[in-house]
């Protein structure tokens, strides 16, 4: 095992479950929750961090602040400790208790907006209380997942790069599609391939283009489409409700894997296509977890 002496030096980037066995899906699931952060955000955290700090943005003063629904303030929440900075974390009423308590225990301030936007969600009310702190106070950063390009060169030059090393004959990957960073590193990386990206978003997101709606577990879709979001990139998008995401969820734990709202999501839509496209076959197929279950409402797992 490694000795390290910063939180950014860990993480675990080649454990996979084998869901035919588990759900009877051809299908390998990568797990990214084995970190400080407890989730894939770290990377994309620590690529704008770093990026900002080689621009000159980030001075040993600053303040970064962002909008994020749990997993990327957390991973911000820690790098900001490890680095020396302030942090201000812009969330939602979705965002769990427990998430905020680990990014507040991290030195972090938590802000809550409390009412939707013109949309039916809370993105955009996020990004103007996010505005306003900057405005207010010089020393504020916002690095901005929604347009910063080292949201997907983070996943580029990482977790797309772990897939192709481990999987080298893969055909199908699944991302799930949030701030669309993971989904756009992966698919620049394998977009000279043959393989066939497939985002999985949830019903209510506007990211495809379809109509806003409520959405209550926080981490996939959004309410404003991602700027950073090129679709025509992606082969394939998959719309997964909320009850087929906690179903699913459900399985996964009777197995004894406890995971988030966004890898239930992931996997449904993802057993789903594999179902249609190739219903006796058994292609090399990926999906990305994105995090645990274990910081999740206990609601999430109540039968």
């Amino acid at each position: 095992m490694p000795i390290i002496t910063s939180p950014q030096d860990f993480n675990v980037d080649d454990l996979y479950v084998d869901l035919r066995v588990v759900l009877g899906c051809p299908l390998y699931l990568k797990c990214e929750g084995f970190n400080f952060a407890g989730s894939v955000k770290l990377k994309a955290a620590k690529e704008m961090v770093r990026g900002a700090e080689k621009s000159g943005i980030l001075t040993p003063d600053s303040i970064i602040v962002e909008s994020s629904s749990g997993n990327l303030g957390i991973a911000l929440s820690v790098i900001a400790a490890d680095r020396g900075y302030g942090f201000i974390c812009v969330t939602d009423p979705r965002c769990n208790p427990t998430s905020r308590k680990i990014m507040e225990a991290l030195g972090a301030e938590v802000r809550v907006v409390s009412t939707p936007d013109a949309h039916g969600g809370y993105l955009g009310r996020r990004i103007d209380h996010v505005a306003a702190l900057c405005a207010e106070d010089d020393r504020c950063v916002w690095l901005n997942q929604y347009t910063n390009s080292d949201n997907w060169r983070g996943h580029y030059l990482t977790t797309a790069r772990e897939i192709d090393h481990r999987f080298p004959q893969l055909e199908v990957l699944f991302i799930g599609a949030g701030s669309t960073g993971t989904l756009m590193g992966c698919a620049k990386y394998f977009h000279s391939r043959s393989v066939s990206i497939v985002a999985v978003d949830a019903v209510g997101s506007v990211t495809f283009g379809g109509p806003p709606g409520p959405r209550l577990i926080p981490g996939l879709g959004t309410s404003i489409r991602p700027p950073l979001f090129d679709e025509s990139i992606i082969d394939d998008v998959v719309h997964v409700s909320e009850a087929d995401t906690i179903q699913t969820i459900h399985r996964l734990a009777d197995r004894g894997f406890l995971f988030g709202g966004s890898t239930g999501t992931v996997v449904s839509g993802a057993t789903r296509w594999l179902a249609g496209k190739y219903p006796s076959e058994e292609p090399v197929a990926v999906a990305l977890a994105p995090d645990l279950g274990e910081r999740y409402p206990k609601s999430l797992f109540e039968r």
